[in-house]
């Protein structure tokens, strides 16, 4: 999980994932027309998303097509966000059936 937040901290990073989920499939000419940055650059940046397993590439052909996995953002959700709004969760979930009981 550290391997995310670290992925996450850059916010070149985070411009290449919210590409990837505008556009999924995306191959390398393709992002790097979206960057202001170098081809090598870029793909320094989705090496790091790679190890984090944020991104995912498929060959074909000649070329690889990046596409993004939130598999690992939603692993944060539920351990990060979802404990701290369990109990609000359940109390409204409580105060519902209770409102909708037929007595």
């Amino acid at each position: 999980m550290d391997a995310v937040f670290r992925a996450l901290a850059d916010p070149t990073r985070r411009q290449l994932l919210d590409s990837l989920h505008a556009r999924n499939g995306q191959t390398l000419n393709a992002l790097c027309a979206e960057m202001d940055m170098t081809r090598q650059a870029v793909t320094k940046h989705l090496a790091i998303l790679e190890e984090a397993n944020l991104v995912t590439t498929i060959r074909k052909g000649r070329e690889k097509e990046h596409y993004l996995n939130p598999v690992p953002i939603n692993e944060i959700a539920e351990r990060w966000i979802g404990k701290f709004e369990r109990g609000q969760l359940t109390a409204l979930s409580d105060l519902k059936r209770r409102l909708e009981r037929k007595d």
